[in-house]
């Protein structure tokens, strides 16, 4: 005989939109369960942001120790070093270890019942996992995201993905990205230091196309800087395993071949749809994503969707943000989602943050604004981290000083990424951030500078 659960919440997936929601949930005192075929934490956790950034600081050390062996402004001598990068594994493995055995923890301490398997729907209000049936009030899906893989260049042997890139057994000689996107670009810069010989393909005019190109160009320099060839208008074609040639369209149309040990293909995520009879609930779609309203509502009452499942932006502290909020909804809190000041963040050499608006986009709405930056060669902090590219630059509207945007690139800037998005949060204006005394010496200086120049009134340039 078939058991039965039931419960007020259920939410499937256990990434960082999911525990978070669950966590929530449990502290407002709703019954619920949360049910994760894999481990808990979900890509970013395991596969995707904390690994990431534990090996682009592990590649940063040893490239740092390795200039330091060759030459050093700072009159360090130092031997040339050698990598153990399974030992390199191992640490950012108990990175991970320690980080999910936290959000158990924290599930068990808000009375969360967390079931291991994958949840079969089988209509709003019920789901079964392994021959179990749960029945709920409310049903959450958290279920995030999968890498978008190429038809002309399927996953396997020699070709991986980001989540294969994570944990290498060992470092190829060669590695071709295709993908000149954030991941591509955060995991080609990371190998390059480590040693490995990058090139990256990416089928627009430019590295990061997303952004705009002055925000790109110190993240290009460094590239370059680094030898990492890039391939700009370049389209794959497809790969010949036996001779390890990536065969790539140029502009003009001609073939190229491109030798290479491994090929890394980080061309983007798509919202995680299959795998769960998402289909029986017949929800309305927003292209590959689940269409959800201001309060992450989807087409069926009391049936929710957070996170990558609804599009994009696909981040970690935008999953959070909806899990919380949709917690506090059922609690019967007053909630909507506000997405004006999510801070978007690449782990690139030199670091990249954008929140709110841009020059671009203020431009094609047709508002009348002001566009200033300050430049972290007129920083000393900046100097004395060995850095004097990039600039903080700030949107802010011409008639009542109201910031509507801020982007910045430079060394440790994503430090900066949280006061950004609480100026907009607040309301703030150039002169409340410009009236703020800034601790010195600090990178968040530049914002001061930046309010500053907007205002007209630069100190230090």
């Amino acid at each position: 005989m078939q058991q039965t659960q039931n419960t007020t919440l259920l939410i499937i997936g256990g990434g960082p939109g999911g525990y978070v929601a669950a966590i929530r949930a449990g502290q407002l005192g709703i019954p619920t369960i949360l049910v994760e075929g894999q481990a808990l934490g979900g890509t970013c956790l395991n596969v995707g942001c904390i690994p990431s950034k534990a090996l682009i600081h592990v590649a940063e050390q040893f490239h740092q120790t390795r200039q330091h062996s060759q030459h050093s402004n700072l009159g360090i001598k130092v031997a040339p070093p050698s990598l153990d990068i399974a030992q390199s594994v191992a640490w950012k493995d108990g990175i991970v270890d320690r980080l999910t055995s936290g959000v158990a923890a924290l599930l068990k301490k808000h009375g969360v019942k967390v079931i291991h398997g994958w949840a079969k729907i089988l209509d709003g209000k019920s789901v079964e996992v392994d021959g179990q049936r749960i029945q709920c009030e409310h049903m959450l899906l958290a279920t995030g995201s999968s890498t978008v893989e190429l038809p002309m260049l399927p996953l396997g042997g020699v070709v991986i993905s980001s989540t294969e890139a994570l944990a290498p057994n060992a470092l190829p000689q060669r590695l071709t990205v295709v993908g000149g996107g954030y991941i591509g670009l955060e995991l080609g810069i990371a190998y390059s230091k480590l040693g490995v010989d990058v090139s990256v393909v990416e089928a627009r005019e430019r590295i990061l196309p997303t952004y705009d190109s002055e925000l790109t160009a110190p993240v290009a320099e460094s590239i370059k800087k680094l030898g990492i060839t890039l391939y700009l208008k370049h389209s794959v074609e497809g790969f010949d395993a036996d001779n390890k040639l990536l065969q790539v369209r140029d502009p003009a149309g001609a073939m190229l071949q491109i030798a290479t040990d491994q090929v890394l293909v980080a061309v983007g995520r798509k919202p995680r749809t299959q795998g769960f009879n998402l289909e029986n609930l017949g929800l309305k779609m927003n292209g590959a994503a689940v269409a959800v309203d201001e309060r992450c509502q989807t087409s069926m009452r009391n049936v929710w969707a957070i996170g990558d499942l609804s599009g994009e932006p696909m981040l970690a502290h935008r999953a959070m943000a909806q899990g919380e909020m949709v917690a506090e909804i059922i609690a019967g809190k007053a909630r909507r989602f506000e997405p004006t000041a999510i801070a978007a963040v690449c782990f690139t050499d030199p670091e990249l943050v954008v929140v709110g608006k841009t020059p671009d986009a203020v431009e094609e709405e047709g508002l009348d604004c002001i566009v200033a930056q300050f430049p972290f060669a007129a920083n000393g902090r900046a100097m004395t981290l060995e850095s004097k590219s990039g600039f903080v630059r700030v949107v802010a509207r011409r008639d009542n000083h109201l910031i509507l945007g801020w982007q910045a690139v430079g060394v440790g800037v994503s430090e900066l990424s949280t006061a950004f998005a609480q100026s907009l949060e607040m309301g703030a204006r150039l002169e409340d951030v410009a009236g703020t005394i800034h601790a010195h010496p600090t990178l968040g200086e530049a914002v001061q500078e930046a309010a500053l120049r907007a205002l007209g009134h630069a100190l230090h340039l």
